[in-house]
């Protein structure tokens, strides 16, 4: 019997690749995303759950299946504050991921970035450490978090700087070898596959994947 996946962050660039995988990997039979507004995809394993992130134990009663997929994420330039980045970057997954939990949900899988940590001066790297911290500590079977380098794909909203990095990573990423190698840009495509792979995969406690490893799983 196939299993069955949650999804959220399924609008953004990482989630919508996953979930084309997803819909296509007969190892799942049904896919469930909790989305702000519908999505224009259609099947018949899909299942838009139209939630509001702030209120999420009002849908406690939808958030069960088999594996717990995260690729929520924003900017603080896109999310408007500090604040607003921590709602979306640590404060959903956090409250999705306790009543995953709380309902059976063994498996969790979290994109997170290169250079997460808790301990970091740079406060996005804090924002992305302090959540793979947490959610270790909620103690499901398997949490797999995967840290890809900056990802290469097309976003719905223009960043600056960031395609400016990617024109960079394109140009010099032969530069990146040995220890650098962790460091290279990835594409998205090859994250995804690498997220879809690792979920069908026994590996128990806290697992943390660096960009180089994905690379490596999802670049096939």
């Amino acid at each position: 019997m196939g299993k069955t996946a949650l999804i959220i962050g399924a609008s953004g660039l990482v989630g919508n690749e996953l979930l084309k995988q997803l819909l296509a990997d007969s190892s799942f039979e049904k896919i469930k995303i909790f989305v702000r507004k519908r999505i224009p995809t259609e099947d018949s394993k899909l299942e838009q759950i139209i939630i509001n992130f702030d209120y999420i134990s009002s849908y406690y009663d939808l958030i069960k299946g088999d594996v717990l997929f995260c690729c929520m994420g924003t900017t603080i330039k896109t999310a408007g504050s500090k604040d607003a980045f921590i709602k979306v970057d640590y404060t959903y997954p956090m409250e999705f991921a306790k009543i995953a939990k709380q309902n059976g949900v063994k498996k969790m899988l979290l994109i997170s970035s290169i250079g997460a940590d808790k301990t970091a001066s740079n406060f996005y790297l804090k924002v992305k450490g302090d959540i793979e911290e947490s959610l270790g500590k909620l103690n499901f079977e398997s949490l797999i978090i995967l840290r890809p380098s900056m990802l290469l794909g097309s976003r719905k909203e223009f960043r600056f700087g960031e395609s400016a990095g990617k024109i960079f990573m394109k140009l010099f990423t032969f530069t990146f070898i040995g220890k650098l190698k962790k460091y290279r840009a990835i594409e998205v495509s090859a994250a995804a596959k690498a997220m879809t792979e690792l979920s069908k995969i026994e590996l128990k406690g806290v697992n943390i994947f660096l960009s180089d490893d994905l690379q490596k799983i999802g670049g096939k």
